[in-house]
């Protein structure tokens, strides 16, 4: 896999760990970036992981990811219910793209039961824990795994 999976964090996520633990746990994102290095390397691929507070910061990867990208892992976190702009980024592209949430988020506030996001993705994973991270890594690899057979 020439190209790296792109793991794009909205906002707030850098306060894992402390933020609101017993709906996100205790891991930090630093815990799920070291998740992700460890099963992209058993996987075979490379990743490139980030996070921001900013919904501009947060489009310009996307479009940016479209090309240099072989997929993406979004969890872009309260965008997900509120960015049009998001949405149109992710139409964009032609690569896999997966949703990640921690949380289960319908069983959460109704507001959060949209996604803007879902539209454009490939796939959704919510409910489990920073190990979604790894099964939307995992359903990337396989993704592309089957594009190049």
């Amino acid at each position: 896999m020439a190209k790296p999976i792109h793991i794009l964090n909205g906002p707030n996520l850098n306060l894992l760990g402390t933020r609101e633990p017993d709906i996100y746990g205790a891991a930090t994102l630093e815990d799920i970036r070291t998740l992700c290095t460890e099963a992209a390397s058993d996987l075979g691929c490379q990743i490139d992981f980030r996070q921001t507070n900013t919904e501009g910061e947060l489009v310009t990867w996307i479009q940016d990811a479209a090309e240099t990208a072989s997929g993406i892992v979004l969890n872009a976190a309260a965008y997900t219910h509120t960015s049009v702009a998001v949405l149109d980024a992710l139409k964009t592209c032609t690569v896999p793209v997966v949703e990640v949430h921690l949380s289960n988020v319908y069983k959460r506030e109704p507001f959060r039961h949209n996604s803007y996001v879902s539209p454009a993705a490939t796939g959704v994973i919510c409910g489990f824990g920073p190990h979604g991270y790894v099964l939307a890594l995992e359903a990337i690899a396989k993704l592309i795994a089957g594009k190049q057979e």
